[in-house]
C-alpha cells in the first residue's frame, strides 16, 4: 500500500509533543490511528479531537516499560482494524545530569523507556508484520545521540542503542519491511517537564528561540510511512537551522 490514507498506525508516547503531532498529522490523512501513553485522561481527548474531524482513532493505556501493554496496543490495531501497517515508537524521557551525580534510577528509567520500550515494541509488533508480509517501524530517537555533550551522555547511549537496534533489524528484515529512524533536533515539546527544576530552567534556556515544533517531526515521520512499500528511507535528521 502506497501514501498514508487506510494504514493503520500505531503510535507510543502519543499524548503530546511529538506523538500527538504524529497522529493528527496522519489521521488528517486518511490513516487510522492507534494511540498509546500514559496518561488516558489525554489519549481519551486527543481521539475525540481526531474523530471530530472526521478520522478514526481508538486508544489504550500503554506504559512501554510493560511489554503485555505494547502487546496489547498492538492487539488492539488488529482487533479494530484487522492489521497493523505502521508501530511508531515516539515514547521517551530525558533525565538528563552530570554523570558524576549518580543519578542510577533516572538511568534506569531513560533505558527502561528509551530503549526496552523500543524492544518491546518490536517484540509485539514483529511476529504480525511477519505474518502479514508488510509492516514498517518508526523509532524517534535523536540529533543529542549525533553529537554527544556533557549532561546527555547516558540519555544519548539510549539513543544510540536504539538507533543500532534499528540497523541491525533493517538488515534482518528482508524486502518485505521497512524500518525507519528519526532524529529530531532541539523540538518544542513537554520533553522537560520531569526534569530536575534547576536542570529544567538551564535547558529551556539554552533551547532560546530555537526549538522547532512537534509539527516538524510529525511531517518527517508522513513522508517515511508515505512512499511505496519498495522503498525504506532508513534515516531522517529534523532539527532547527539554528542547532549546531
Amino acid at each position: 500500500m502506497e501514501g498514508i490514507a487506510g494504514k493503520v498506525v500505531a503510535i507510543t508516547g502519543a499524548s503530546s509533543g511529538i506523538g500527538e503531532a504524529t497522529a493528527l498529522l496522519l489521521a488528517e490523512r486518511g490513516a487510522k490511528v492507534v494511540l498509546g501513553a500514559r496518561r488516558p485522561d489525554r489519549l481519551e481527548a486527543l481521539a475525540a479531537r481526531i474523530e471530530k474531524a472526521g478520522g478514526q482513532a481508538v486508544w489504550a493505556r500503554t506504559d512501554v516499560k510493560r511489554r503485555a501493554d505494547l502487546t496489547a496496543l498492538v492487539d488492539l490495531a488488529r482487533t479494530r482494524y484487522g492489521r497493523l501497517d505502521v508501530l511508531v515508537s515516539n515514547a521517551g524521557v530525558g533525565l538528563i545530569s552530570p554523570i558524576d551525580d549518580l543519578r542510577v534510577e533516572d538511568w534506569e528509567e531513560m533505558i527502561d523507556v528509551n530503549f526496552k520500550g523500543v524492544l518491546y515494541g518490536i517484540a509485539a509488533a514483529l511476529p504480525v508484520f511477519r505474518q502479514q508480509g508488510f509492516g514498517h517501524f518508526v523509532n524517534t530517537v535523536s540529533t543529542a545521540g549525533l553529537r554527544v555533550v556533557p549532561l546527555q551522555g547516558v540519555y544519548a547511549a539510549t539513543k544510540n542503542a536504539v538507533r543500532t537496534l534499528s540497523e541491525g533489524l533493517r538488515q534482518e528484515a528482508g524486502a518485505d519491511l521497512r524500518v525507519t529512524v528519526v532524529s529530531p533536533g532541539v523540538t518544542r515539546t513537554e520533553f522537560t517537564d520531569p526534569m530536575a527544576p534547576e536542570m529544567k530552567a538551564r535547558i529551556l534556556d539554552s533551547m532560546g528561540d530555537i526549538a522547532i515544533p512537534s509539527e516538524a517531526i510529525a511531517r518527517a515521520i508522513a513522508f517515511a510511512v508515505e512512499q511505496p512499500a519498495s522503498v525504506d528511507v532508513g534515516d531522517i535528521v529534523v532539527r532547527p537551522t539554528a542547532q549546531n
